[in-house]
C-alpha cells in the first residue's frame, strides 16, 4: 500500500476517479430525466405530490447505480488510459522502469473497491426500491381478484402451494402447506386440502377435506385425515395473497435465497431466480474484470481519440449487457447450470482481459 501512494499512482488513481464518479453519477442522472419523461404525467394522475416523486427518484439512485458501475469503470478506464497513450505518459512511465502492469495498478485497485461499493448496492437496493413502490403506490395499482398455481412463503418457514385463489369469494381450490421442522421437537408437518374458506370471524383459513402428515423423523410419519381444520398460523388474508411476489431486485441476497429454497420445496423452477441471484454477486466482480479488460484495450485508443474510447466503451457494454440477456435465457432454459449461466460473461469478458494483458507491450 505504501508504494502505490507513489505521486505517478496517486496521479492515475486521481485521473481514474474522475471519470468513474462522473459516469457513476451521470448515467443514472439520465436515465432519471428519461423515466420521468416518460412517467411523470402517470405519477401525477396519483396525486402524487412533487416532492415524493422525487423522493423516489432519490430512492432510485441505488438501482440505476448498481447496473452502471461496470459500465462506469470501463469508461474510466478506457478514457484514462487512452489519454496517457496518447499524451504519452505510458511511454514515459516505461523509459523510468515503470512497467505497464505497475502503472495501473491503482486502477485496479479502484476497481476492487468499487466491486465491494457494488455488493452494498446489491444490499442496499432492496431496500430503496420497496421504499419507491410504496411511495408511488405501485402495489395499489396492480392488484388482481384471481390468481393461480403459485406459491407463497409465508412466515416461520411455512410454504403454501396453492391451485386457485378467488379473492371475492375468500376461496381456495387445493392447497398444500409445508413447514419443514428440525426434529422430534420441531416437526416438519405437510397439510393438504381439496378447499380453504376464509374465516371472517376469526380471520384465519379453514381447511376442507384433506390430510395432515406429521414428519418427527425420516422413520415415521403420523397422517391424520380431516374434514374441516382451522389453521390459526395461516393468517394472510385472500388480498394478501394476490399480492405480487417480489421481484429479485426487491429482496436481499438472503432472502432471495431463502425465497428460492421455498419454492424449490413446493416443487416450482427456479433455474431464473437463481440466475439473479447467481448475479448479486457476478456482477460486482464484474468492476474488476472490466477493468482488466479495459486498461489494455485503452492503449489501441492512442490514435483515435475521445470517439475511439467512447466506441469502444459503448459497444463493450452493449455486448455485457446482450451476454447478460442470453446467458439469463440459457439458464432459465437450464441449457447450463443458472449459476455458470450467470458467471459466463465474465469468464469470456476475464479470458480475453487476460490474454490482452498479457499480450500488451510493457
Amino acid at each position: 500500500m505504501k508504494r502505490l501512494m507513489h505521486p505517478l499512482d496517486r496521479y492515475v488513481l486521481a485521473e481514474f476517479s474522475k471519470i468513474l464518479i462522473a459516469a457513476a453519477l451521470g448515467f443514472p442522472l439520465l436515465a432519471i430525466v428519461i423515466d420521468a419523461t416518460d412517467h411523470l404525467q402517470k405519477y401525477l394522475s396519483r396525486n402524487l405530490g412533487w416532492g415524493q416523486i422525487a423522493l423516489s427518484y432519490l430512492y432510485w439512485v441505488p438501482d440505476s447505480m448498481f447496473m452502471v458501475l461496470p459500465a462506469a469503470v470501463l469508461f474510466a478506464a478506457v478514457f484514462s488510459i487512452g489519454a496517457f497513450t496518447r499524451h504519452s505518459e505510458v511511454t514515459a512511465a516505461k523509459a523510468s522502469g515503470i512497467s505497464f502492469h505497475r502503472l495501473i495498478a491503482p486502477i485496479l485497485l479502484a476497481s476492487v473497491v468499487t466491486a465491494l461499493f457494488t455488493l452494498f448496492l446489491g444490499e442496499l437496493v432492496p431496500v430503496t426500491d420497496r421504499k419507491r413502490n410504496d411511495i408511488l403506490e405501485e402495489r395499489k395499482f396492480t392488484g388482481v381478484s384471481d390468481r393461480f398455481n403459485f406459491a407463497y412463503e409465508a412466515q416461520r418457514g411455512r410454504v403454501y402451494q396453492i391451485s386457485s385463489l378467488n379473492v371475492d369469494r375468500r376461496a381456495i381450490d387445493h392447497v398444500t402447506i409445508e413447514r419443514k421442522g428440525s426434529g422430534p421437537t420441531y416437526p416438519t408437518y405437510l397439510v393438504a386440502a381439496q378447499s380453504a374458506r376464509w374465516d371472517t370471524t376469526h380471520h384465519v383459513w379453514m381447511l376442507h377435506k384433506g390430510e395432515l402428515h406429521v414428519i418427527p423423523d425420516s422413520l415415521q410419519t403420523i397422517s391424520i385425515h380431516f374434514d374441516s381444520l382451522r389453521d390459526n398460523a395461516f393468517t394472510e388474508g385472500p388480498a394478501d395473497l394476490t399480492a405480487t411476489p417480489p421481484s429479485p431486485d426487491e429482496m436481499r441476497y438472503l432472502e432471495l435465497r431463502r425465497f428460492i429454497g421455498a419454492l424449490e420445496r413446493s416443487g416450482a423452477d427456479t433455474n431464473e431466480l437463481k440466475v439473479e441471484l447467481a448475479l448479486k454477486i457476478a456482477i460486482p466482480v464484474t468492476c474488476i474484470i472490466i477493468a482488466i479488460f479495459g486498461a489494455p484495450l485503452a492503449t489501441s485508443a492512442q490514435r483515435g481519440g475521445a470517439a475511439f474510447g467512447i466506441g469502444i466503451s459503448l459497444a463493450t457494454t452493449m455486448i455485457f449487457l446482450m451476454l447478460i440477456q442470453l446467458t439469463k435465457a440459457v439458464g432459465q432454459g437450464g441449457v447450463v447450470p443458472p449459476e455458470l449461466a450467470a458467471w459466463l460473461p465474465n469468464i469470456l469478458f476475464a479470458a480475453i482481459g487476460l490474454v490482452l494483458l498479457a499480450r500488451v507491450r510493457t
